[in-house]
């Protein structure tokens, strides 16, 4: 069955032709035509056409004798995703892809669909690849093969994926407790030293492609991306490619999450899984995670795969209704294989591999469990590169599993060195499907590789700028691997084709970019229409501003971090009612909290403390005085709101707490008047003037290296001297409007170091462009222990303009 196919049967155009009083003569020509067509070809505008050479293999034996099959008509046209790169942010990237790819298709498969609707051929069109999944006969496969405008005709093989069995379920314990360690394949990748550093995948979608995944299990229901604590939404988080099981478990186009085998579900646990009473299995606990359903248990077909990967693209609403790229995951993890000599067209799997990769989507890709021999890494995706694949260790060792997968790829005739990296994957517990609480140990390169999707959220988590910027942060993982010799298959390396650039080290992965500290976000106001509600990026230390997106809202002012890394803002601006919102730093989708409480507040200011509490600088339009707000994150309600005294007719449109919480603020009216920057009691409410700043700023901000910065309405950013409040124009981002500032999260300090007193001397100055220190940062470029001197690939170095 097709799922969403438009005719459910299928009727032979010949048959009506050869209905007459030679119908025996008109057989016997049939016969001689489908012969000579395979070695000859038909016509097609007075051209001869080699049907031969179009049809796979696979589509001539399951379509010999009348037989029906399902078979991929690929298109000869192609979109040209190239110019997908040349886009600053994986929003622009992933709606450039998916408009390029449904415009391409929807020009060209038209007079093909009508083909079929006429004869009621049931078939499915897809986008990711120009291709129609059609069900019918050879003489079907043989009229669509012979037209010009189709490439190839080739087969939807059933696969049974060889998948790794358990080892033994258990139950976790009924009362909580506190874990004597993490599980080890965890720990050998250093995925808790990463943690400590407040990195926990944070803002990033990991996406599960797999057998499934029992999303209410305890260790993943808290990191679904479709649950918000009190009601699950599985739009744009779930989609099953399942349309024609009997007998699954799971039935077919599953409305929420659900796993047939376990499969899916320990995968998943090993990207993010962590129930809060000790079973801390996941790499990347503060990410979240969606899911496709790409195998029946463990058979799959090119068509399931492939509309997991058209899902991923732009996901949708359950039922497949209003696609949004802006939603598709930032890496997906695929155990998967689809071997070309069971039917697979590796060609048409990589186009929509490639796909992925072109919109920003890092694929994971396990190398499958073929090994020891060479040449094993033989079937797609894992054979690609476009795909990062993952090997397999014997846990907590630096020996290679027996059972993983060796290079070189042969298959396709490159030659390429693979696997990519490896990572434990033997004796790993995790999640299952059989309950809530169930755990199993699974061993296979099925559990390498969420190993390394894990490792690959928490670098990007770690290293924003780096996010969805592939081959730089797989440079990253590869240059700090731990590198094991190896010469069974080929040269020692590093890479080889046993253990690729080696075993995956997350923390010197971390460690070896500098964290940027010059990085800042920005909003602006004014109405949406003339360019207000929009989120940029600004590097400082390069000087250039990245549009991230448009949260929709008018005149978007205050911006501010908490410490988990969400951001939040605030529209409305002066004179009108504010909403309370979050905001996703990498698309500038926006959430709504809820109004700001008390409508006579016009909140241009926000800003956490180190305690978490949310302040906000206002004016109040019925007293016309400024006022400090605490404000409830969680809905918007104003808690508390202090008069700020000496403020007359001004207002705060900026305020800043440095590392002791003490609380700066930037003082004007709005008539223009230029602003000081003020110390604020926030007892008293009694502004202490610092000094004139001869400027309009909109905002101020402390980095996390404690340096002040300030914007203008007109786009120049500035370093503000927080002792005097003198001020060094840096550069003007062009960023109109520019209302609100929020420091990009770096690494924390487990003791913050106080920024200067009053008396120090300034810290801003014209050479005071904010910078790693040695305090506040780790150390930059670590050697791993065993890596050899020479690498075939430069050591990665920070890339300031992210995709987010």
């Amino acid at each position: 069955m097709i799922k969403n196919a438009h005719h459910t049967s299928a009727s032979s155009p010949l048959r009506r032709i050869f209905c007459s009083l030679f119908l025996v003569a008109a057989a016997v020509a049939l016969v001689a035509a489908v012969a000579s067509s395979n070695a000859v070809g038909q016509r097609v505008g007075g051209n001869a056409v080699n049907i031969a050479n179009k049809i796979a293999p696979w589509v001539v034996e399951h379509t010999a004798n009348g037989q029906q099959a399902e078979f991929f008509v690929v298109l000869a046209e192609r979109a040209d995703l190239r110019p997908a790169a040349n886009l600053p942010t994986k929003s622009e990237k992933g709606r450039y892809v998916y408009s390029t790819l449904r415009n391409k298709s929807q020009a060209t498969q038209g007079p093909i669909l009508r083909w079929l609707r006429e004869r009621n051929i049931e078939y499915r069109s897809f986008y990711i690849v120009n291709a129609i999944l059609v069900k019918g006969t050879r003489e079907i496969a043989d009229t669509l093969a012979a037209r010009p405008d189709v490439a190839r005709v080739e087969g939807n093989p059933l696969i049974h994926n060889n998948l790794p069995e358990t080892e033994g379920v258990t139950e976790a314990p009924s009362k909580p407790q506190v874990p004597k360690t993490i599980e080890p394949g965890i720990t050998y990748t250093h995925a808790p030293d990463v943690w400590n550093l407040g990195f926990t995948g944070q803002t990033i979608v990991v996406a599960s492609a797999d057998t499934g995944v029992r999303w209410t299990h305890n260790a993943l229901k808290p990191h679904y991306r479709g649950w918000d604590g009190t009601n699950a939404d599985h739009d744009y988080n779930w989609h099953d490619s399942i349309h024609d099981s009997v007998g699954n478990p799971c039935g077919n186009d599953s409305p929420e999450p659900c796993d047939d085998l376990a499969h899916g579900s320990h995968t998943t646990g090993t990207m993010v899984g962590d129930d809060g009473m000790g079973n801390q299995i996941g790499m990347a606990p503060g990410a979240k995670w969606i899911g496709c359903r790409n195998m029946d248990a463990n058979a799959g077909t090119p068509a399931r795969y492939i509309e997991c990967m058209e899902w991923f693209l732009a996901p949708t609403r359950i039922g497949g209704g209003d696609p949004d790229p802006t939603k598709a995951p930032d890496i997906t993890n695929n155990s998967w294989e689809c071997p070309p000599s069971e039917g697979c067209s590796a060609e048409t799997l990589q186009a929509a591999v490639e796909a992925q990769a072109a919109a920003g989507i890092m694929m994971m890709s396990a190398a499958q469990n073929s090994g020891p021999s060479c040449s094993t890494v033989q079937n797609p995706p894992g054979i690609y590169a476009a795909t990062y694949t993952a090997g397999a260790l014997n846990t907590g060792t630096d020996t290679i599993a027996s059972f993983s997968s060796r290079g070189p790829v042969t298959a396709d005739g490159s030659g390429r060195i693979k696997p990519d990296i490896t990572a434990p994957g033997t004796g790993t517990r995790s999640s299952t499907n059989a309950s809530d609480s169930s755990y199993a140990n699974f061993s296979g390169t099925s559990m390498a590789t969420p190993h390394i999707a894990g490792a690959m959220a928490l670098l990007w988590s770690a290293h924003p700028q780096l996010q969805n910027q592939l081959d730089p942060s797989r440079t990253a993982l590869n240059n700090t691997a731990v590198f094991i010799s190896s010469t069974q298959c080929g040269d020692a390396g590093p890479p080889n084709n046993v253990y690729g650039w080696g075993r995956v080290d997350i923390l010197a992965a971390v460690n070896s970019i500098p964290f940027q500290s010059g990085l800042l976000y920005g909003s602006t106001g004014g109405d949406n229409a003339n360019g207000g509600g929009r989120l940029w990026l600004i590097d400082v230390t390069n000087q250039s501003a990245t549009l991230i997106g448009n949260t929709g809202f008018d005149r978007l002012g205050g911006i501010a971090f908490d410490g988990n890394g969400t951001l939040y803002g605030v529209a409305g601006g002066s004179g009108n009612p504010g909403t309370l919102m979050t905001i996703d730093p990498t698309n500038g989708t926006a959430t709504v909290i809820g109004p700001i409480s008390d409508p006579s507040l016009a909140v241009d200011g926000l800003r956490f403390n180190s305690q978490a509490v949310l302040y906000g600088g206002a004016f109040d339009t019925v007293n016309s005085v400024g006022k400090l707000l605490t404000i409830d994150p969680t809905n918007g309600n104003v808690l508390s709101s202090l008069t700020l005294v000496g403020s007359g007719n001004s207002f705060c449109p900026g305020i800043a707490f440095d590392s002791l919480d003490i609380l700066y603020g930037s003082r004007g009216n709005s008539s223009g008047r230029l602003e000081d920057l003020d110390l604020i009691d926030q007892v008293t409410g009694v502004l202490t003037p610092i000094g004139p700043m001869e400027a309009v700023i909109s905002d101020v901000v402390f980095a996390p290296d404690g340096a002040l910065y300030g914007s203008s309405p007109t786009g120049e950013l500035y370093s503000i001297d927080p002792v005097t409040g003198a001020k060094t124009l840096l550069f003007n981002t062009s960023i109109a409007q520019l209302a609100g500032l929020a420091a990009a999260p770096a690494l924390p300090t487990p003791t913050p170091t106080p920024t200067p007193s009053p008396s120090a001397t300034p810290t801003a100055t014209p050479t005071a462009t904010p910078t790693a220190t040695p305090t506040a940062t780790p150390t930059v470029s670590p050697t791993p222990t065993v890596r050899p001197t020479p690498t075939p690939r430069p050591r990665p170095t920070p890339y300031p303009r992210p995709t987010p």
